[in-house]
Order: structure tokens, then sequence, then C-alpha cells
């Protein structure tokens, strides 16, 4: 019980520390400029024919965490796995990827934007071992393009490893990651401000979807679908997948941390929210309207971008979900 206070304490000290330490800041040398197109793949000529779709699910570093320090109400006894991960989609001869996890180039990035108050908070486990190089180990085909689910550092840390590849956000990620910005919550320069970069602007010029408002439905046969979750980050995103025996995902990034905050409907632990969702109350309305998702659709399968258990359940990379 004195550890479980002291951990609180010291999770307390974290939060308030946010607003008097910000982060050590990297110069960007980007202009940020961005393309036109409407979606990924726009200018790949259509087949006319329904393709198949599989999910890989690639750890690229994973550690355990008591589930307190990520689930509101979780215990202090029993651990759970975080994991930094990427998510791949294969649609077709076409193949796109969800968020990157860790990159090839993540201690340095680290060393130069993670302050030492957050380390003990905000770490992860070596060795790296980034998506590139699994699907190269592989003999699997690189992803042509790259959607982010939001732009911090355990999600975009590989981008250097894609330089082929054009990277797309929603516009308010975009607004988000030109802005200058301090605390636990802002993009790191060394990672999107790199000059080679091809930035894309993600619209959503379909219609509403799972209850979402908007929707980009990339391939145009409802099959993966971005939709629009803003809270943790301005232009946070959640991609949807049917897979091609008709399993059904919901990639929902940072919204939640782990499938337990959805049966608990309270999100993360409240130092973490604290700490890392910029807008708390468009947050908890995401988790809200995951949660009654989650209810009223019980064959969608809502997965957290560092919920590590629960995707070790479905699968790791090597293996696809079809």
């Amino acid at each position: 019980m004195k550890r479980r206070y002291l951990v609180a304490l010291g999770l307390a000290a974290a939060v308030i520390a946010v607003g008097m330490m910000p982060y050590s800041h990297v110069t960007s040398t980007s202009s940020f400029a961005s393309g036109t197109a409407l979606r990924p793949f726009a200018g790949a000529p259509a087949s006319g024919q329904p393709a198949p779709v599989s999910l890989a699910i690639v750890r690229t570093s994973a550690k355990p965490v008591r589930e307190a320090m990520i689930v509101s109400g979780g215990s202090w006894s029993r651990d759970v796995t975080v994991s930094m991960s990427g998510f791949v989609i294969r649609h077709g001869d076409k193949v796109l990827a969800f968020d990157l996890g860790l990159g090839s180039g993540i201690d340095a990035q680290y060393d130069a934007e993670m302050p030492m108050w957050a380390r003990p908070t905000f770490g992860y486990a070596r060795p790296v071992d980034p998506l590139a190089a699994q699907f190269v180990r592989a003999g699997q085909p690189l992803p042509e393009e790259v959607v982010l689910s939001h732009s911090h550092w355990d999600h975009g840390s590989g981008l250097e490893d894609f330089p082929q590849a054009q990277v797309w956000v929603s516009g308010a990620e975009m607004a988000f990651i030109r802005t200058p910005q301090s605390g636990a919550g802002r993009p790191w320069m060394s990672q999107v401000g790199r000059p080679d970069i091809r930035w894309q602007t993600l619209a959503f010029p379909d219609g509403p979807f799972l209850g979402f408002s908007a929707s980009n439905d990339i391939f145009g046969d409802g099959s993966v679908v971005a939709l629009p979750i803003p809270g943790h980050t301005p232009g946070s995103l959640a991609l949807f997948i049917r897979t091609a025996s008709g399993r059904r995902f919901l990639l929902v990034g940072d919204v939640l941390w782990n499938a337990g905050e959805l049966r608990a409907g309270q999100g993360k632990a409240w130092p973490a929210r604290a700490l890392v969702d910029g807008d708390q109350a468009a947050t908890a309305r995401a988790v809200r309207q995951l949660m009654q998702l989650s209810r009223a659709d019980p064959g969608l399968t809502i997965v957290p971008a560092h919920d590590g258990d629960l995707q070790a359940r479905l699968g790791l990379f090597p293996r696809w979900i079809d």
C-alpha cells in the first residue's frame, strides 16, 4: 500500500512538472509542405475487383507496466504489456502502414528530446526491432504509404526508415505539428521535422461511418476507412479494417492505451490523462463513443496502439490476420 501511494505521489509530481519543465527543443528543418492528393494510393489505377485485405501487428518494443499506471481503476499487483507497435495493411498488392512504432533512430531521438525527469515514466525496452527491419528480414515489401494516428514520439519514430513513403496526417494534426509546442504531448522535430518527409494531408470527404461524422474510405470499397477521433491530439485518427475473412478491427491509436480502459469506461489512469491527453474532455468523449460502439457491435475488435497483451492474442508479425 505504501508503495502504491509513493508511485501515485511521483506521478502527481510529474504532472505538475509538465507545466514547469518543457521538453528540450530541436529546431525544425522542414517546411511541412503537404501535397494535395485526396487519399493514399489516389493515383493508382483501380482494379475493379474486390481485393483481399490482411492486417499485420508489428511489435517494435514492449515492457511490463503495472496496470494501475495505465488503466483507471487498474490493479497495482498485476502487470500489463505496453507495446510500441505499428500496423500494416495489405489491400491486394498495395501496402499501407498505420503508425510505425519505434524506428532505427529512436535512441538518438530519445536522447535529444526526452528530458531526464520524464524518462522513468516515458521509456522503452531495448533492443528495438524496427518495423522496416522486420519486413526486410521477412522478405516483405515495405509500405508505400504511411498514415499516422498522431504525431507523438512512439508512433512517428520510424519515419526516417521510410524515405520513399508518403506520410499522411489529418489537417488538424498537420497544424499541430507546424505549431511550436512544449510539454509532454509535443511532436519531436527530430522525427517530424526532417526536410525529406513527403507529407500529405488526409481529408474526410466521405460520409458518416460507425457513428463517426465523417470518414475517408481509402480504397473506395469500405475495407479500410480512416476516421477522425480528436482529443489525445487535435488531429488523432482511427482506422477501420475489414479483412478477407470478414473480421473487423478498429485501430484507435492512443485514445486508449489498453482495452481494459474500455471495460472500465474511464479511460487512462488520471496521471496519464493529465500528462498525455491534449484535450482531456474531448478524449473522454471519444472513450465514451468507443465504449458505446463496443457494446453495440461486439464483433468489432477495438485495438489500442499500446495494448501488447491484446495484440499478442490476435497474433504478431510475421503472422498476417486475414
